[in-house]
């Protein structure tokens, strides 16, 4: 178990994401007033929110046959969802940002997402104060995932009236105090139509047909480490008075539910299987602890506590699954879907 989750954490691709963007761009947006910095995070992070929501939705199963009571299987697969051209930048003048932040060059205004292609450089933006004089100036974040990984482990077992529990799970892994760490758990429910067909029209029926329900909920932490402009004061007239920037982190939470039907045709060892359903998503992501706003020239600066929650639906509509599998004592299977993102799905499993 302990190689599998080595691997697991291998492919999770997301952490250096993290550390990037929580190390770099997300600290110098959070430095700007609540309200434009929780825009500015949601309008970059926008994609990993849906790719993470499609991704996690994937790979749940690969045929719409049913276990034997306690036969089991044991996969491990990853997602990819593909970042759109319409989703791989946003202009920051249609974010309804207050004066206090301003594109350093007018003409200058569109920026990556963190789905935009890594060679393109963020915009500058300027940090201002209630009179509109320039405090400082900070550059938006390159783009990093232009496809957003999910890898999945999970266990299948076969339980009464045609029925298989999975259950997905990640223990709590951390990466490090510089990054944070990930824990991730799920289940779903797959149940065999077929077996409610009697005498000829079962006979007649040549294919496996069942539907499946699914829930997943993915946590993620990132360390943040936000100070203060170099020589910058505590504004005087600033009621919060902690200067305890120690526990700076980011708190986010994906969770997915899935329901689709899924039909199947075993051909030897070759089966190829079709989904359709209904999936949704939701992220939150908060800033947890004290954070430095340089609020005028003078070099003062306010103290906010948690000043970042964003609470959304990143996915929620109609999804569809084509794929195969093939079992050679192991089974290999991959799959891709339509969904708001397109997708794709490949992995390993075995059991019996």
């Amino acid at each position: 178990m302990k190689k599998i989750y080595s691997t697991l954490i291998a492919f999770m691709l997301l952490v250096p994401a993290i550390k990037a963007t929580a190390q770099g761009g997300f600290s110098d947006i959070i430095k700007v007033s609540p309200g434009d910095a929780t825009k500015l995070i949601q309008a970059y992070g926008d994609p990993l929110f849906k790719g993470f929501g499609v991704g996690m939705n994937s790979g749940w199963a690969n045929t719409a046959k049913t276990k034997k009571l306690l036969h089991f299987d044991f996969g491990f697969s990853i997602a990819g969802a593909f970042t759109p051209t319409s989703d791989k930048s946003f202009d920051v003048t249609k974010l309804g940002l207050s004066s206090g932040v301003t594109p350093d060059n007018p003409s200058q205004t569109i920026t990556p997402t963190i789905g935009g292609e890594r060679n393109n450089d963020g915009v500058v933006l300027d940090i201002n104060d209630h009179n509109g004089n320039k405090i400082s100036s900070f550059t938006m974040p390159k783009g990093y995932l232009p496809i957003i990984p999910s890898p999945q482990v999970q266990l299948t077992v076969g339980l009464i009236k045609s029925t298989d529990l999975t259950v997905r799970y990640i223990p709590n892994t951390k990466f490090g105090t510089e990054v944070g760490s990930v824990n991730m758990i799920g289940f779903g429910l797959k149940h065999d139509l077929t077996q409610y067909m009697f005498g000829p029209a079962k006979k007649l029926v040549p294919f496996d047909l069942s539907v499946l329900f699914a829930y997943s909920r993915l946590n993620l932490d990132a360390s943040l480490n936000v100070k203060p402009e170099d020589g910058a004061v505590h504004d005087p007239s600033d009621p919060n008075t902690n200067n305890d920037f120690s526990n700076q982190h980011t708190d986010a939470h994906f969770t997915t539910f899935l329901a689709e039907a899924i039909i199947s045709k075993k051909l030897l060892f070759f089966t190829p299987f079709l989904a359709v359903g209904y999936n949704t998503a939701h992220a939150d992501l908060a800033a947890i602890g004290n954070y430095p706003v340089t609020t005028n020239v003078n070099g003062e600066y306010s103290v906010y506590t948690d000043p970042i929650n964003i609470n959304e639906k990143t996915i929620s509509g109609f999804r569809a699954d084509i794929g195969f599998q093939l079992n050679l004592g192991i089974r290999i299977f991959a799959s891709a879907s339509l969904a708001q993102y397109k997708s794709v799905n490949a992995g390993i499993g075995f059991g019996f």
